[in-house]
């Protein structure tokens, strides 16, 4: 059988609702068939009793295989559909970063009560994790780290890397710290086997990458990646080492933010479950609120129109441009905002470079204008006569050039003060070139056919 029809069989024998010892035992054997992605898939997709009962069947190695693929509010619900001792087992093979995570999503005395069920060292990193706030890295980053001193020789550093490196996050990359731990460099693991036995683990090591605890997670991870690097360790305000931030959790923290700024960027708020197994309400509340908003600020537009309601009565053609100056102009501002949005996600440019984004950002918007504004005269020019023509050219280039600087700007203004640049993206950059496009058209209009 191919894995899409073991995928069928678990789905029927989940939808019959197994209640006897032996039609359970028929789901966990299918069930181990299936490879974990696709159990992940089951538990993300089915509904929260079905999920359940398929978590409920699976042995301890698998559960936990199955539970860390889920989102942390995922497996919250989860939590509180179980309730038995297998849940506890499982908290406790989490690693302190995912376990954080996953209690941030609980209700406080879950969490508590499942926060006392652990041993005291687990309970300790955990603590120190929950310590940071919530968007910090130090809220990703693992405790679990193996270092090394400087005096100790390469011999050594192996022996400690066989007996301890089972419980470390990662043994790839090496922090070096002195007796007060604070960060001194980095060795790696291939340095270390390629040296011979007696040289000092202080002379390999090598100025590390790192970010502070308190650092914003995205930033942090961009710079992570920046540097392609496997790990990077995390310091305190005093630069001791306090954890490691790995790769796979560097990925996570990226691909959560990109889902963000996409969800925001078209106007409506990111799913935390998969889109099958979020409820319509939830779905709903995720995108009713934008477009309230957005239906608010449109009526901006609608004034506008008003006002210069006897320009179009007296020249009854100005309408027909009216959507084809709108998208020029809300797609050009989008364009400009979504390359300077992805332009500070990576670094590239910041807050203070505002003043050179505007000039960058008028220069490309001159050249679109006087591109698009040709065309736009040549064609209306021919059709409508050369006032019109001229009308749509400068029109055309004046929009193009104003909205280029707005969506170069939006972004940084937001940045400046704290607010998500995303959110500042598309919808209020095209809802703002709607209404600021057609006072420049009207007013162009009135000036050069003298209305």
């Amino acid at each position: 059988m191919t894995s899409t029809a073991y995928l069928d069989t678990v789905l029927d024998l989940l939808r019959a609702d197994p209640q006897s010892e032996a039609e359970l035992e028929h789901l966990a054997r299918e069930a181990q068939l299936l490879p974990a992605g696709e159990l992940v898939y089951l538990v993300d997709t089915r509904p929260a009793t079905e999920a359940a009962l398929l978590f409920r069947v699976l042995d301890k190695a698998r559960a936990l295989a199955v539970f860390e693929g889920l989102s942390p509010d995922h497996q919250a619900e989860l939590i509180s559909a179980l309730r038995t001792p297998q849940v506890a087992e499982i908290i406790g093979d989490l690693d302190p970063d995912d376990r954080a995570s996953l209690f941030d999503e609980l209700p406080a005395s879950v969490a508590e009560r499942l926060m006392h069920g652990l041993d005291a060292d687990e309970r300790a990193m955990t603590t120190v994790v929950l310590g940071y706030p919530r968007h910090a890295i130090g809220r990703y980053m693992s405790p679990e780290v193996l270092a090394l001193r400087p005096e100790q020789t390469v011999a050594e550093a192996l022996a400690e890397v066989r007996e301890r490196g089972e419980d470390a996050e990662t043994v790839y990359l090496l922090p070096v710290v002195d007796s007060s731990r604070v960060l001194l460099g980095v060795v790696g693991l291939r340095r270390l086997l390629l040296t011979a036995p007696e040289e000092r683990v202080g002379d390999l090591a090598h100025e590390a990458v790192r970010a502070r605890a308190t650092d914003d997670r995205e930033e942090a991870a961009r710079r992570f990646f920046a540097a392609k690097l496997l790990a990077m360790p995390i310091v305190d305000a005093e630069e001791r080492l306090v954890g490691v931030l790995t790769v796979d959790d560097a990925v996570d923290i990226i691909e959560r933010e990109n889902a963000e700024d996409s969800a925001r960027t078209s106007g409506s708020e990111p799913l935390t479950r998969s889109y099958l197994a979020t409820p319509i309400l939830r779905v709903v509340r995720s995108r009713i609120v934008w477009l309230l908003v957005l239906a608010v600020s449109a009526i901006l537009t609608v004034q506008v129109l008003e006002i210069f309601e006897d320009r179009l009565e007296q020249v009854v053609v100005l309408a027909l441009f009216i959507p084809l100056l709108t998208g020029t102009g809300g797609n050009t501002g989008n364009q400009a905002a979504t390359t300077v949005t992805r332009a500070l996600a990576v670094g590239e440019v910041r807050v203070r470079d505002l003043p050179r984004v505007v000039w960058k950002e008028l220069r490309v918007g001159a050249v679109l204008g006087a591109v698009l504004g040709s065309l736009g005269f040549a064609v209306s020019g021919l059709v409508y006569g050369l006032s019109i023509g001229l009308v749509m050219g400068l029109t055309l280039l004046s929009i193009c050039i104003m909205a280029a600087i707005v969506g170069g700007l939006m972004p940084l203004v937001a940045k400046r003060i704290g607010a998500d640049p995303a959110v500042f993206s598309n919808p209020f950059i095209s809802t703002f070139c709607d209404a600021t496009g057609l006072i420049i058209y009207f007013t162009i209009a009135t000036v050069v056919l003298g209305l």
